[in-house]
């Protein structure tokens, strides 16, 4: 199901048929070196990442992490959406894309929308953002998306802080 589309990209909800897509995306080193390592390694895993994270915040919350495709092809370049974390106030922006599509302008564009989608159509009054220190390419969008930093935080069960950013409604 298409939940958003840009110029470039189509986003839709996760299916089970995702599920090497999602093992290649959740294993990139720079998803786990970034994001974190969680533990999918094969696809049997990557059907269970799917059901009990996105798929369950599409029924939960009715929103979640979307997958990012180019227009008009059927190829998966990413992840992009809203989630919503126990430990922070507000639902968050996520989003992650495989290193062959870095550098192109993606994950503005579809986080853009997803920032979009939030304030529009989920009248959501603010919208977090959590990154790790050092990843600054991801620290640059979130601050073109208008985001301010507020401080850290730390997950529950992690051992280290990241950062967490705050867009308020315009």
């Amino acid at each position: 199901m298409v939940v958003l589309e840009t110029e470039r990209l189509q986003l839709r909800r996760f299916t089970l048929n995702d599920a090497a897509f999602i093992l290649r995306l959740l294993n990139d080193p720079g998803f786990v070196r970034y994001i974190g390592d969680k533990g999918v390694r094969d696809l049997d895993a990557a059907r269970g990442y799917l059901q009990a994270g996105p798929m369950a915040s599409y029924e939960r919350h009715g929103f979640g992490l979307w997958c990012v495709g180019l227009r008009g092809e059927d190829t998966a370049i990413g992840m992009a959406g809203l989630i919503r974390r126990d430990y922070l106030d507000d639902m968050d922006i996520g989003y992650a894309f495989l290193p062959e599509y870095a550098g192109m302008g993606y994950a503005l564009e579809a986080a853009s929308a997803v920032m979009a989608h939030a304030r529009g159509v989920l009248d959501a009054p603010r919208v977090l953002a959590i990154v790790d220190e050092d990843n600054a390419s991801s620290i640059r969008l979130l601050q073109k998306l208008g985001f301010q930093g507020n401080g850290v935080v730390r997950a529950p069960g992690s051992e280290h802080d990241v950062r967490l950013f705050v867009a308020d409604s315009e």
